[in-house]
């Protein structure tokens, strides 16, 4: 067993000298190994020294770099691409609103430009790695879709990324209208479910479960339906959808 020795203790026997001559001679091992190993660490160190300055020189550049590729060019780039797509959600805006009769008109100037301004698909073209690029791309899917170009509209719809509350859910139930429209209706119950899914809130999500709801009645699936229109019911009772939800929950329980 191991016992405590006082700092100066002489061995008393020769037992005693044998284990104290030991003792110095493991501690001395200890701390010439830990001498040999900084030793070795300023070696590396000293020999490899234009290395790591050149790494962290490279990695200083980068930071840098990045820095200045945001202040200096992707900014701007914002805001000129921002300034350009003024135009083309102003003629989308009055499409939406105004007669229908012009609609298609003012559709295909958002797309494509006018009065010296950028539509949506040259703005996608020349500012692609903008966040305006992204909203015209947005803006281009419903574009499409409004004059029923569903195909059209599925791609841009499609290309477009968001966590928006709103946006994000609407460009897939947008991709699912398209779908309906072209009678890819089990295409269009799966997006209408991402939409539903996609954010929780009182507009988007009643919304698209009463459009699922209603796709999968069509295609025959009252055990798909239900727990959606259930859903709105219960959770959205003031939404204009809950009105809608009684005739459809018959047809639905009807079919079972």
């Amino acid at each position: 067993m191991a016992t405590y020795k006082k700092r100066g203790h002489k061995p008393k026997n020769k037992a005693e000298e044998v284990e104290h001559v030991e003792e110095n001679s493991t501690t001395a091992e200890v701390f010439n190994t830990l001498d040999e190993g900084a030793s070795r660490t300023e070696e590396w160190v000293a020999a490899n020294q234009k290395y790591i300055l050149g790494t962290v020189g490279v990695v200083a550049l980068v930071i840098l770099g990045y820095l200045g590729f945001q202040k200096f060019i992707q900014e701007p780039k914002e805001q000129e691409a921002a300034n350009e797509m003024f135009k083309a959600q102003q003629y989308f805006d009055n499409a939406v609103n105004g007669n229908s009769t012009v609609s298609d008109s003012l559709y295909t100037l958002a797309l494509n430009g006018g009065e010296g301004k950028y539509g949506f698909l040259e703005i996608i073209e020349n500012y692609g790695s903008t966040n305006a690029a992204n909203l015209a791309t947005y803006y281009a899917g419903f574009s499409y879709l409004n004059m029923n170009k569903y195909q059209e509209a599925i791609d841009y719809l499609d290309k477009f990324k968001s966590d928006d509350e709103m946006l994000g859910p609407l460009a897939l139930g947008g991709i699912g209208d398209a779908f309906s429209q072209l009678d890819q209706t089990e295409e269009a119950l799966g997006y209408y479910e991402k939409a539903a899914k996609a954010k929780t809130n009182d507009f988007t999500t009643p919304k698209f479960l009463l459009k699922a709801a209603i796709t999968a009645i069509s295609l025959n699936k009252p055990q798909v339906a239900i727990p959606y229109l259930e859903r709105i019911k219960e959770e959205f009772p003031k939404s204009v959808e809950a009105n809608q939800v009684d005739v459809h929950l018959g047809q639905a329980q009807a079919m079972k």
